[in-house]
Protein backbone atom coordinates (compact mmCIF):
# COMPACT_ATOMS: atom_id res chain seq x y z
CA UNK A 1 0.00 0.00 0.00
CA UNK A 2 0.66 3.75 -0.28
CA UNK A 3 -0.28 4.73 2.67
CA UNK A 4 -1.25 7.82 1.55
CA UNK A 5 -4.36 9.85 2.89
CA UNK A 6 -7.69 9.05 0.84
CA UNK A 7 -6.11 5.26 -0.43
CA UNK A 8 -7.56 3.69 2.60
CA UNK A 9 -11.29 5.72 2.01
CA UNK A 10 -10.94 5.58 -1.58
CA UNK A 11 -9.95 1.33 -1.44
CA UNK A 12 -12.81 -0.12 -3.62
CA UNK A 13 -13.75 2.67 -5.13
CA UNK A 14 -11.44 4.08 -7.65
CA UNK A 15 -8.12 2.28 -5.71
CA UNK A 16 -6.96 -0.87 -7.12
CA UNK A 17 -3.68 -3.58 -6.12
CA UNK A 18 -5.36 -5.98 -9.35
CA UNK A 19 -5.23 -4.73 -12.92
CA UNK A 20 -6.70 -7.90 -14.11
CA UNK A 21 -9.32 -8.22 -11.13
CA UNK A 22 -10.59 -4.43 -12.01
CA UNK A 23 -9.63 -3.31 -15.08
CA UNK A 24 -12.85 -4.18 -16.65
CA UNK A 25 -14.33 -1.85 -14.18
CA UNK A 26 -12.65 1.09 -15.64
CA UNK A 27 -13.65 0.96 -18.96
CA UNK A 28 -13.27 4.33 -21.56
CA UNK A 29 -11.81 6.16 -18.43
CA UNK A 30 -8.76 7.55 -17.40
CA UNK A 31 -6.48 6.00 -14.43
CA UNK A 32 -3.22 6.09 -13.02
CA UNK A 33 -0.64 2.91 -11.99
CA UNK A 34 1.69 3.35 -9.46
CA UNK A 35 5.18 1.42 -9.51
CA UNK A 36 7.95 0.92 -12.12
CA UNK A 37 9.11 -2.68 -11.98
CA UNK A 38 7.22 -5.57 -14.39
CA UNK A 39 4.37 -5.73 -12.30
CA UNK A 40 3.19 -2.00 -12.85
CA UNK A 41 4.28 -1.83 -16.39
CA UNK A 42 2.40 -4.76 -17.18
CA UNK A 43 -0.64 -3.44 -15.44
CA UNK A 44 -0.57 -0.66 -17.48
CA UNK A 45 -0.52 -2.68 -20.36
CA UNK A 46 -3.24 -4.72 -19.62
CA UNK A 47 -4.92 -1.61 -18.93
CA UNK A 48 -4.31 0.64 -21.88
CA UNK A 49 -7.01 -2.54 -23.86
CA UNK A 50 -9.72 -0.90 -22.08
CA UNK A 51 -8.79 2.38 -20.22
CA UNK A 52 -9.18 5.76 -22.70
CA UNK A 53 -5.27 6.68 -20.93
CA UNK A 54 -3.37 5.15 -18.26
CA UNK A 55 -0.85 7.31 -16.60
CA UNK A 56 2.57 5.13 -15.56
CA UNK A 57 3.72 7.16 -12.19
CA UNK A 58 7.16 6.33 -10.59
CA UNK A 59 9.42 8.01 -8.19
CA UNK A 60 12.26 7.22 -10.23
CA UNK A 61 13.31 9.12 -13.63
CA UNK A 62 13.64 5.31 -15.47
CA UNK A 63 11.99 2.03 -14.67
CA UNK A 64 13.02 -0.96 -13.24
CA UNK A 65 11.02 -3.93 -15.34
CA UNK A 66 12.69 -5.66 -18.29
CA UNK A 67 13.51 -4.27 -21.16
CA UNK A 68 10.67 -5.98 -23.19
CA UNK A 69 7.93 -4.43 -20.70
CA UNK A 70 9.35 -1.27 -20.89
CA UNK A 71 9.49 -1.63 -24.56
CA UNK A 72 5.69 -2.62 -24.91
CA UNK A 73 4.89 0.59 -22.57
CA UNK A 74 6.64 2.97 -25.43
CA UNK A 75 4.87 1.68 -27.94
CA UNK A 76 1.67 2.25 -26.53
CA UNK A 77 0.04 5.77 -27.26
CA UNK A 78 -2.80 5.78 -24.52
CA UNK A 79 0.48 4.82 -21.74
CA UNK A 80 1.73 8.29 -20.69
CA UNK A 81 5.05 7.64 -18.32
CA UNK A 82 5.41 10.45 -15.19
CA UNK A 83 8.60 10.37 -13.31
CA UNK A 84 10.18 11.46 -11.00
CA UNK A 85 6.91 11.75 -9.02
CA UNK A 86 5.37 10.13 -6.01
CA UNK A 87 1.04 10.39 -4.65
CA UNK A 88 1.01 12.31 -1.90
CA UNK A 89 -3.00 12.25 -1.51
CA UNK A 90 -5.77 10.22 -3.70
CA UNK A 91 -9.13 12.46 -3.82
CA UNK A 92 -12.73 11.78 -4.52
CA UNK A 93 -16.32 12.02 -2.90
CA UNK A 94 -17.63 8.84 -3.38
CA UNK A 95 -15.47 7.48 -5.54
CA UNK A 96 -11.76 8.70 -6.69
CA UNK A 97 -11.93 11.59 -8.50
CA UNK A 98 -7.65 12.72 -8.50
CA UNK A 99 -4.64 12.21 -6.95
CA UNK A 100 -2.29 15.02 -5.97
CA UNK A 101 1.52 14.13 -6.81
CA UNK A 102 4.86 15.18 -5.22
CA UNK A 103 7.01 16.23 -8.34
CA UNK A 104 10.54 14.95 -7.09
CA UNK A 105 12.57 17.25 -9.41
CA UNK A 106 10.58 20.63 -8.80
CA UNK A 107 9.88 20.18 -5.28
CA UNK A 108 5.73 21.12 -6.43
CA UNK A 109 2.93 19.20 -5.79
CA UNK A 110 0.59 18.48 -9.45
CA UNK A 111 -3.03 18.03 -9.36
CA UNK A 112 -4.12 14.70 -12.13
CA UNK A 113 -7.55 13.72 -12.84
CA UNK A 114 -8.24 9.94 -12.88
CA UNK A 115 -11.49 7.79 -12.03
CA UNK A 116 -8.85 5.13 -10.35
CA UNK A 117 -5.78 4.67 -9.07
CA UNK A 118 -3.83 1.01 -9.53
CA UNK A 119 -0.82 0.36 -6.58
CA UNK A 120 1.38 -1.49 -8.01
CA UNK A 121 4.57 -1.00 -5.91
CA UNK A 122 5.48 -4.66 -4.64
CA UNK A 123 4.42 -6.10 -1.80
CA UNK A 124 6.26 -7.10 1.35
CA UNK A 125 6.57 -10.94 2.24
CA UNK A 126 4.68 -12.05 5.79
CA UNK A 127 7.66 -13.39 6.93
CA UNK A 128 8.55 -11.02 10.74
CA UNK A 129 7.46 -13.97 12.64
CA UNK A 130 10.73 -15.75 11.14
CA UNK A 131 13.04 -12.73 11.73
CA UNK A 132 15.99 -14.00 14.19
CA UNK A 133 14.66 -17.59 13.10
CA UNK A 134 15.78 -18.25 10.06
CA UNK A 135 18.55 -16.53 7.49
CA UNK A 136 16.57 -13.59 5.00
CA UNK A 137 17.29 -10.91 2.70
CA UNK A 138 17.17 -7.38 3.75
CA UNK A 139 13.60 -7.31 2.36
CA UNK A 140 12.63 -10.00 4.38
CA UNK A 141 12.51 -13.02 2.01
CA UNK A 142 13.41 -16.59 3.15
CA UNK A 143 16.58 -17.90 1.94
CA UNK A 144 16.53 -21.44 1.30
CA UNK A 145 18.34 -24.23 -0.55
CA UNK A 146 16.89 -26.09 -4.10
CA UNK A 147 15.18 -28.54 -1.62
CA UNK A 148 13.43 -25.03 -0.02
CA UNK A 149 15.13 -25.94 3.30
CA UNK A 150 16.14 -23.23 5.39
CA UNK A 151 19.21 -22.15 7.61
CA UNK A 152 17.13 -23.60 10.67
CA UNK A 153 16.54 -27.72 10.69
CA UNK A 154 13.14 -29.12 10.11
CA UNK A 155 11.83 -25.40 8.39
CA UNK A 156 11.02 -25.39 4.73
CA UNK A 157 9.64 -22.37 2.66
CA UNK A 158 7.85 -22.23 -0.15
CA UNK A 159 6.48 -19.53 -2.53
CA UNK A 160 6.55 -16.11 -2.99
CA UNK A 161 8.10 -15.78 0.64
CA UNK A 162 11.04 -17.09 -0.80
CA UNK A 163 13.88 -15.32 -2.15
CA UNK A 164 13.82 -16.19 -5.62
CA UNK A 165 13.91 -14.60 -9.20
CA UNK A 166 10.84 -15.46 -10.57
CA UNK A 167 7.50 -14.65 -8.33
CA UNK A 168 4.71 -16.42 -10.08
CA UNK A 169 2.32 -18.83 -8.80
CA UNK A 170 3.87 -22.16 -10.81
CA UNK A 171 7.16 -21.27 -9.26
CA UNK A 172 5.26 -21.21 -6.13
CA UNK A 173 3.08 -24.65 -6.89
CA UNK A 174 6.75 -26.10 -7.96
CA UNK A 175 8.15 -24.93 -4.42
CA UNK A 176 5.35 -26.30 -2.70
CA UNK A 177 5.72 -29.84 -4.26
CA UNK A 178 9.59 -29.70 -3.57
CA UNK A 179 8.75 -28.88 -0.12
CA UNK A 180 6.90 -31.44 0.65
CA UNK A 181 8.85 -33.97 -0.66
CA UNK A 182 11.67 -32.56 1.35
CA UNK A 183 9.44 -32.49 4.67
CA UNK A 184 8.50 -36.48 3.86
CA UNK A 185 12.42 -37.34 3.38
Amino acid sequence: KLGVPGEQELAGRGVSYCAVCDGALFKGRVVAVVGGGDTALEDSCILARVAARVYLIHRRDSFRAVALLQEAVRREEKIVPVMSRTVAEIRGNQRVERIFLNNLARGTTEELAVDGVFVSIGQDPNTAFLSGVVEMTGTGLIITDEEMATSCPGIFAAGDCRSKPLAQIVTACADGAVAAWSVQR
